[in-house]
């Protein structure tokens, strides 16, 4: 009897910042631990991190559409401004990925938050945690517009996965758990990269540092934190580790003698550090949050300026009594530190028993269909 051949993966995720490439390492993973052959397509930061965390894995540069942040504006009116060159995006990705199919001929294709990666001969799955967008207040008119068209181009995909639990509001709460979406979805659990690491050893690592800081997000807003935190740790006496999220850099420094400044840091690397540090400060970005939980530590979050969702998960978090948060023009190291006191965090551990089974029943329903063209029984 002929053995039938390996299933393909394609996955894409967006290029703004490493946070949904980090995402995306628990779904390749159970991708091939159901027997898949996997391609990466990626460009800039999440090109960078993939490569390094599946260097075994097929990497394509899959270019996007850049997003030019600017200060005075909020994210959401940022993308709105550019929202031409958004649309040309769209376009230039779709076409792009057609190629690609004609390459790789794969069996699934799993795009993370890329709305212009689908296509009608291949099966198409959309993973996204914002199935509502939060504009600020003063374009709350616009709101509903939005929605829309983003219910619209969900509906282009045969399945979405909503990287959240059901029950509660899960973890980001209207984000995923919008009123009135009529559209059918799958719940998977929340997804870290760290998830297949925990193990019974985790508990007995000493706490070596004070704080750990994970810089991440875009520019110019990234570097402008990174200076802020420079500037008030240096004479602070604590004792941290700092990754600044530049995954295409590989370099290490001394702030302090107690002050250790990475450019990146593998992910076994980075998990030892932040279960040896009492405190963890990190953007509000729902991937960072992800990973907090599941190792259950406590943290600050800093929102990016202007980018509404980060602000409503802060806002969420700190409501819940999880997590403090701080805007980032009115950061204060120590008394942010001092504030944790009241927010112990949360464990939410996930063993992506909902993933696995998804990716099962969708493997089944392509062997049945390759059944069916078969020519002999």
């Amino acid at each position: 009897m002929k053995e039938a051949p390996q299933k393909k993966l394609l996955i894409c995720p967006l290029d703004w910042g490493i946070g949904h490439a980090t995402r995306c390492v628990p779904v390749i993973r159970k991708f091939l631990e159901a027997g898949y052959s996997v391609t990466i397509a990626a460009d800039n930061r999440p090109y960078a991190f993939l490569r390094k965390e599946f260097p075994e894995l097929k990497m394509i540069r899959f270019s996007g559409q850049p997003v030019v942040y600017r200060k005075k504006l909020s994210f959401s009116l940022t993308l709105l401004f550019q929202l031409p060159g958004l649309i040309r995006g769209y376009f230039r990705e779709y076409r792009q990925l057609r190629k690609l199919i004609m390459e790789e001929n794969p069996d699934i294709i799993v795009s993370d938050n890329r709305y212009g990666v689908w296509n009608r001969k291949v099966y198409s799955v959309i993973m996204t945690h914002q199935l509502e967008v939060m504009l600020p207040r003063s374009s709350d008119i616009l709101s509903p517009m939005v929605n829309r068209i983003i219910r619209s181009l969900i509906k282009n995909f045969d399945e979405c996965w909503i990287p959240d639990f059901k029950p509660h509001n899960g973890l980001a709460g209207k984000l995923s758990h919008p009123d009135n979406f009529k559209l059918p979805v799958q719940y998977i659990g929340t997804l870290s990269r760290f998830s297949a690491m925990n193990g019974t050893a985790d508990f007995f690592l000493p706490v070596l540092f004070d704080l750990l800081i994970l810089l991440s997000g875009p520019e110019p807003q990234r570097t402008i934190l990174e200076e802020k935190l420079f500037f008030q740790l240096r004479d602070s006496g604590l004792k941290a580790i700092i990754v600044r999220g530049l995954t295409e850099q590989n370099e290490a420094f001394d702030l302090t003698e107690h002050i250790r400044v990475y450019s990146h840091l593998d992910t076994p690397s980075l998990k030892e550090c932040i279960l040896q540090s009492e405190l963890v400060i990190c953007r509000s970005g729902y991937s960072s949050i992800m990973d907090l939980v599941t190792l259950g530590k406590k943290a600050i979050l800093i929102p990016t300026p202007g980018q509404t969702e980060q602000e409503y998960l802060a806002k969420y978090l700190m409501d819940k009594k999880v997590f403090f948060s701080i805007p980032q023009e009115n950061f204060d190291l120590l008394y942010a530190i001092e504030m944790t006191r009241n927010f112990p965090g949360m464990v939410l551990r996930n063993d992506h028993k909902a993933l696995q089974e998804r990716i099962y029943e969708l493997t089944a329903g392509i062997l049945e269909k390759d059944s069916l063209k078969s020519p002999t029984a």
